[in-house]
């Protein structure tokens, strides 16, 4: 890795995998493409950010799924695959990338290099898309037990409030008003589940922190990001 990394929040236990893991800030600018930045500005940080993490970046088009696409080596440059909530790599080789406003970034990485990074909204969590990036992970050869998952800053279970149709996709049971939800609570149940052994979470809520960062709920039009990435 090379250059200044733009302003961040880190995920300190990443640091021991070899990989550098951290979701921008406000500071850093928008890095959608749907909101009132001029694109060109927009660009040129997503290049940047290319450059500053290596040379080899992985996006996508997010699509509220559960698909996970994992990058092998041999390209460079900045690669946006169409339709997909989800990266892995199997080496410390390539920088993978979400975009998040108030849906949770959600790191996975193992003691040997390999990682995944996931967009999770409600769809996602609903539809298993941790059990995704887990199971990308362990098709790679790696024991569940082995991974570090944390769960990045996102909206809290207080701020989050859902209708009764969501709630009961998301809770499995029913209820007559809207209700709160924590997602990054749901998550770490289901990586318990997925047998993983090593989970933390941000004690940051884009709605709470909203002079921190972009929260989609509080209005903003921003968009922040989730990278992994190899260590300098």
């Amino acid at each position: 890795m090379s250059g200044a990394l733009p302003p961040r929040e880190r995920v300190a236990s990443f640091a021991v995998l070899g990989l550098s893991a951290f979701t921008t800030t406000r500071e850093a600018g928008s890095y959608g493409f749907t909101d009132d930045a001029p694109v060109q500005q927009v660009t040129d940080r997503w290049v940047d950010l290319m450059r500053v993490t290596g040379g080899r970046l992985a996006s996508a088009h997010q699509a509220h799924g559960i698909k996970v696409v994992t990058h092998q080596p041999g390209w460079d440059g900045w690669l946006r695959t169409d339709a997909a909530d989800g990266h892995a790599m199997p080496h410390r080789d390539t920088a993978l990338v979400v975009t998040v406003a108030d849906c949770v970034p959600v790191f996975i990485g193992h003691p040997k290099g390999a990682a995944a990074l996931l967009h999770a909204g409600w769809r996602g969590v609903a539809g298993g898309i941790l059990q995704a990036g887990v199971h990308a992970l362990v098709a790679m050869g790696h024991h569940a037990k082995d991974l570090v998952v944390h769960l990045g800053p996102a909206i809290c279970g207080s701020c989050y409030v859902v209708g009764p149709d969501v709630y009961a996709k998301l809770m499995s049971r029913a209820v007559d008003a809207p209700a709160p939800v924590d997602l990054r609570s749901l998550l770490a149940d289901q990586a318990r589940l997925a047998g993983v052994k090593q989970i933390d979470t941000s004690t940051c809520c884009t709605r709470c922190h909203n002079d921190r960062f972009f929260s989609h709920r509080a209005g903003d039009t921003g968009r922040q990001v989730a990278v992994i990435a190899p260590s300098a």
